[in-house]
């Protein structure tokens, strides 16, 4: 392990060294810096720290593992006047997110009609890499959903009102379609309403504890409840606008390389290539965000078919719809001044605390949704007062890996995965074999040891604790 100094039981420093014009921060404890089998992800944090206009600190959080460019949990900001936009500090799946969809429908009461639950869903909600959707739509309605996200669906009556104001930004980021490739918008027009492969998974949950009663109360969660978790993002059309920009970015001689590593290519947030990255970034995340709010349409057709039921009259609304991979402009304090930033979390997300933000959570703060492992407990926090100071407001996303997928296919088997899942009860569906492999439960962290963290560094605290008792995977 590279020399990083230990701060406090849940905070770690690398000391600015070589090019970083910041220090390095990593929000983590003993037991999870012990899962570390390298130092790569180390010196990813080390090489964001080297940007021009990156302020405070180069940040990861503690599901921190190997990403592109950035590590998966990573946290940086930028001046807005002097600082870049990296594609590698979004990644290539824009607005991956995670929606939370809650119900009013006790466990116990439809504990016998899960796996047809579960096989309904997968059957209007197509997963895996080539499954296209049967949600079809034509050019128009695809440019008005980058245009103007959530709105779209809103207005086609494939959302509610409170499906909007439960979207983070309200499901719209400001963007310029003209920046999107023909080709980009070609490989999204299939894909909307899917779920896709690697990580991605649809799940439902029982509400197995409330540790905030008075918050989880209000952003409408009861114990053992069933919820829904959906795990996606822009699909191709989000993939192929990084493609694109790495590849513009690469034949620019404006770009902004980076001699520590070439994956964190970035342009100024001012320059043509910067500004352009930006609208095509902010296109995709709407599309995101509308993919989410489809799936959420289907899984409530889904509930109607299964429970002989309207929707609205089985409780079935949004709890929070957030995003874990974009770049976002923010206003925060640093060293006393309040500065704007163009704030990239990459495998990470917003953890804003009352009263930070008008709309709907301004009392309670923004939900932080951060999902385990398929056989084990997911987490909904809420962010801390003060924790602006600390980290941007931002928390991790995940548990995070801590096997790679080639370790992951070493070691076990999808028999062996499923036997283990059936014997806590939890339903499986997969298309694929090698997804149940690579998402085994034994590639990922311990997710209450990473709470412990969060929770310990007071970024967020604890809401409720969910547990799987349906998983879907791609």
């Amino acid at each position: 392990m590279l020399p990083i100094k230990k701060i406090s039981e849940y905070q770690y420093e690398i000391p600015v060294t070589g090019n970083m014009k910041v220090p390095g921060t990593i929000y983590i404890n003993d037991k999870l810096l012990s899962n570390f089998t390298d130092d790569e992800p180390v010196k990813q944090v080390m090489h964001v720290a080297s940007l021009p206009g990156i302020v405070k600190s180069s940040m990861a959080m503690p599901d921190i593992h190997l990403g592109y460019g950035f590590p998966i949990g990573g946290v940086a900001a930028f001046d807005y006047d002097t600082g870049i936009i990296s594609p590698g500090g979004v990644g290539y799946d824009i607005n991956c997110g995670v929606s939370l969809i809650m119900t009013d429908i006790d466990y116990s009461e439809a504990k016998g009609k899960i796996k047809l639950l579960l096989d309904e869903i997968y059957k209007n909600v197509p997963a895996g890499i080539d499954n296209k959707s049967s949600f079809r739509i034509n050019e128009d309605d695809e440019n008005e959903i980058m245009a103007s996200g959530i709105e779209w669906a809103y207005n086609k009556g494939f959302a509610t009102k409170k499906d909007l104001e439960r979207t983070e930004e309200n499901g719209k980021m400001p963007s310029n379609i003209s920046n999107v490739s023909e080709k980009a918008a070609r490989r999204g027009k299939n894909e909307l309403g899917t779920l896709g492969a690697g990580n991605h998974f649809l799940e439902i949950d029982r509400v197995d504890a409330l540790m905030d009663q008075s918050t989880a109360e209000k952003f409408g969660m009861s114990s053992k409840k069933l919820a829904v978790m959906v795990h996606t993002g822009s699909r191709g059309l989000g993939h192929q606008v990084a493609t694109d920009y790495l590849m513009r970015l690469n034949e620019d001689s404006d770009s902004v390389k980076n001699e520590d590593d070439k994956q964190l290519i970035s342009a100024y947030i001012h320059s043509k290539i910067g500004e352009d990255y930006i609208n095509a970034m902010n296109a995709a995340a709407n599309f995101g965000f509308v993919n989410r709010q489809i799936i959420t349409y289907k899984i409530r057709k889904s509930f109607e078919k299964i429970f002989g039921s309207e929707f609205e009259n089985m409780g079935i609304e949004t709890v929070y719809s957030l995003a874990h991979n974009m770049a976002k402009v923010e206003t925060h304090n640093v060293n006393g001044n309040k500065k704007k930033l163009m704030v990239h979390r990459k495998g990470a997300t917003r953890a804003m605390p009352a009263h930070a933000l008008e709309g709907y959570f301004n009392v309670t703060g923004h939900p932080v949704i951060i999902p385990g492992n398929m056989g084990g407990p997911s987490y909904v926090m809420v962010g801390l007062p003060g924790n602006e100071e600390i980290t941007f407001s931002s928390s991790c996303h995940g548990a995070g890996r801590v096997l790679s997928r080639k370790r992951a296919n070493e070691q076990f088997t999808s028999e062996g995965v499923e036997m283990e899942l059936k014997s806590q009860g939890i339903y499986l569906r997969a298309a694929t074999k090698k997804a149940i492999i690579e998402e085994s439960p034994e590639s990922y962290k311990d997710i209450d040891e990473v709470i412990k963290v969060v929770y310990g560094a007071k970024i967020a605290k604890p809401v409720a604790k969910l547990i799987p008792v349906a998983v879907m995977k791609g």
